[in-house]
């Protein structure tokens, strides 16, 4: 289903805290309530009065049954300004959103699942675990933080999973093995990932080790962090004639729409691959810190392409030279039917 690009005003109708860095917004539309399935999330526009060209997703928090969108939000301290700006916001702030639209369903059918939260992560998993458990679908739920404390819907899902829900938190010396999770599954199980982007990464290369069909390994981010803090790089794209410069607190894509230079994309969260750019050569000491998770580990160590929505360059003054000419990709060309990358996404 094509999403509305028709936005909505909308207000805060309540904001409860759920731990010192997470809030939980419930949100009303002044247009008739959609109501949504598990995995959705929720498009909202960051301080329309200073910038309307930002927008966020937020993935909606738990079942449609009360006539509001729920998001839950963490303030991060590297904040693109999004979660700052909410958290600043109180009951009766009227904001500016889209329809509910959904990237990450939850798959029909009665496989045994495994559902993976690393962190505000939990928030797309909340409402399919209420939906498996709710048709004692088989389950496991596994959902690991920094700190106890961030295990916010630890205690709303407990009394419905039990014993098949199971808590990590590094604080309390605990640790999620997932090679372990992944080789307790059934064959055919199928495995539904949320959280960081290293937790996600490391989903894929152990679900990928176990020898498991890279179809039934689905997986969203929450963000985009990489392995280095963002910093302004530049872009030369020759066939364009034009160098960019790329600010810490944009992405390359946003810079690219700006001037105009046309990209196919779609998640804008390095998750569905539309995006990709051929890197053809750099200057200066300029690594690539690719934060998606559509290319393979030994794509990424390859260098040859990066995502444009979230991937960037670091070093000192960093430059690439990108080409956004769509060619077609020679590998997949001699891949067989039905091949690809890692996940229905």
């Amino acid at each position: 289903m094509k999403q509305s690009t028709d936005w909505q005003n909308a207000r805060i109708v309540h904001i409860a805290a759920r731990s010192p860095t997470v809030r939980e917004f419930h949100i009303a539309s002044d247009a008739p309530f959609e109501r949504w399935t598990p995995g959705a999330h929720l498009q909202l526009q960051i301080a329309p009065d200073r910038s309307p060209g930002e927008t966020r997703c937020y993935s909606l928090v738990g079942s449609p049954d009360d006539g509001v969108y729920r998001i839950a939000v963490k303030r991060l301290a590297a904040s693109r300004g999004g979660s700052r700006w909410l958290h600043g916001l109180e009951v009766g702030a009227r904001l500016r959103i889209l329809p509910p639209h959904n990237h990450f369903e939850l798959p029909i059918g009665e496989r045994a699942t495994l559902l993976v939260a690393g962190g505000i992560g939990i928030t797309p998993l909340v409402g399919m675990a209420q939906a498996l458990g709710a048709r004692a679908a088989p389950l496991r739920m596994v959902y690991t933080a920094a700190r106890s404390d961030e295990l916010v819907y630890a205690d709303t899902l407990r009394p419905l999973l039990g014993d098949r829900l199971a808590t990590f938190a590094a604080d309390r010396g605990e640790r999620l093995d997932l090679a372990a999770e992944f080789a307790a599954l059934p064959p055919d199980a199928q495995a539904l990932v949320c959280g960081p982007l290293r937790l996600l990464q490391d989903a894929q290369a152990r679900w990928a080790a176990a020898g498991r069909p890279a179809s039934l390994l689905r997986f969203e981010t929450f963000g985009a962090g990489g392995e280095r803090p963002a910093q302004a790089f530049r872009v030369r794209l020759p066939r364009h004639g034009v160098e960019l410069t790329v600010p810490a607190e944009r992405s390359l894509l946003d810079v690219l729409e700006d001037h105009g230079i046309a990209v196919l994309s779609d998640c804008r969260k390095g998750e569905c691959g539309l995006c990709a750019l051929d890197i053809v050569g750099r200057d200066g000491a300029c690594t690539i810190d690719h934060r998606d998770v559509f290319f393979s580990a030994d794509e990424r160590h390859q260098d040859r392409r990066l995502c444009a929505c979230v991937s960037r360059a670091a070093g000192a003054d960093p430059v690439l030279v990108l080409d956004d000419a769509w060619r077609p990709d020679p590998a997949a060309a001699s891949m067989p039917a039905g091949a690809g990358h890692a996940a229905a996404r």
